[in-house]
């Protein structure tokens, strides 16, 4: 199975790929949508031309471009439209509105999120046999997911960040890049259930979304979740292994996939629960529900290639989500940003820094005293 290295990310607006995957176990043959969507290139492809791949390719990624711009723009006219309707005093009104006990529960939501998310690359680790003291795991994780949500371009941003601190514990760049990816399939596993959830669950208050019969919003959960029951099911068959761009990674087992569905799941409610709370109460939406339409902006974001899905993610929650007032909406759309994103950027370059800073009066301390001993926690066998 190849397996699309953009995987790593997160809910949060990341320019993320969803994942594409081909089968090359079985007798070479390449999976269904692939073989459709290269039928329909070719179709379009003068016979003339020789390589016919390269130019599926360059088709390919003119349409996403095309996609993710169409969608950006869009975004940007339906929140320039809503905030133009909004006078600066209904907006201040309903940010003064907010209770302590509205900001102190996001806070703590916000807390929970990024807890779980260092749990990504816990059992990363664990599945890749290495051993990595968990406070070097959880800033690695926290300080990477942190700004590359507020950035954008989680590959390079996360990537970086993650090897820098990573490489000082003996990781190779193939295995962070391994690291990134399997944490990244958490990601879309805890997102893939809560669809499937969603849908089955809240089908009816889906279609005033998605616009499709309650019934059909049922059928599509309930197949999403028996496709991830029969993921769970393959995993458990033994070592199963992906190609991710000239990379074979082990594909994680029955308990850790299990695990990865768990911490994607306490991840993406705990974050979605940030913004639930800072609605206006009464609160006209239920918080399944909510957290449904969440995902969905979310996916719109990652779409977008948006950093931090900036204005795709704001656009789709001003016109799905029920609200006392625009202002309101707006408050509590602005209150997250600032809960959710801008703090956690602000500490994790803090932290970044304090980490660099005691890195370097450890090697200077090293050195004043001759001790060039090995750290004992840099061993990363397993």
């Amino acid at each position: 199975m190849e397996v699309d290295a953009s995987l790593e990310g997160g809910t949060r607006g990341n320019p993320l790929a969803l994942p594409g995957t081909s089968e090359t176990a079985s007798a070479g043959r390449e999976h269904p949508a692939r073989r459709l969507t290269t039928r329909l290139l070719n179709a379009v492809i003068p016979d003339s031309v020789e390589n016919k791949k390269e130019a599926r390719h360059k088709i390919g990624r003119t349409i996403l471009i095309a996609l993710s711009v169409g969608i950006f723009i869009l975004a940007i006219v339906v929140v320039a439209r809503t905030f133009s309707q909004i006078s600066l005093g209904d907006l201040r009104s309903a940010v003064a509105a907010t209770s302590g006990e509205q900001i102190a529960t996001a806070f703590l939501l916000t807390t929970i999120s990024f807890t779980a998310l260092t749990g990504y690359d816990a059992l990363a680790l664990r599945q890749l046999k290495l051993r990595v003291p968990y406070p070097t795991t959880a800033l690695a994780s926290f300080a990477s997911y942190a700004i590359s949500f507020t950035l954008g371009f989680p590959l390079f941003t996360a990537g970086t960040v993650r090897y820098w601190i990573y490489s000082g514990k003996g990781l190779s760049a193939g295995k962070v890049a391994s690291l990134t990816v399997i944490a990244g399939l958490t990601f879309w596993l805890g997102m893939a259930l809560l669809i499937g959830i969603g849908f089955t669950v809240r089908a009816g208050g889906v279609s005033h979304l998605d616009h499709l019969d309650p019934m059909l919003n049922r059928v599509i959960g309930i197949a999403i979740i028996l496709v991830l029951g029969a993921y769970l099911v393959w995993t458990s068959q033994g070592h199963r292994h992906a190609t991710i761009q000239g990379y074979k990674l082990e594909l994680p087992g029955f308990w850790l996939t299990f695990g990865q569905i768990c911490l994607g799941l306490v991840d993406l409610c705990a974050a979605a629960g940030v913004l639930f709370v800072l609605l206006t109460p009464p609160r006209a939406i239920d918080y399944l529900t909510f957290v449904t339409v969440y995902v969905f902006g979310s996916l719109l974001g990652i779409a977008s290639n948006a950093p931090g899905g900036i204005g795709v993610f704001e656009a789709t929650m001003l016109k799905t989500v029920p609200a006392h007032s625009e202002a309101a909406l707006f408050a509590s759309l602005l209150l997250f940003r600032i809960i959710y994103y801008l703090v956690p950027f602000v500490l994790g370059l803090a932290l970044l820094g304090a980490h660099e800073s005691i890195k370097r009066w450890k090697t200077l301390r090293d050195a004043m005293t001759g001790n060039n001993d090995d750290d004992p926690d840099g061993d990363t066998t397993g």
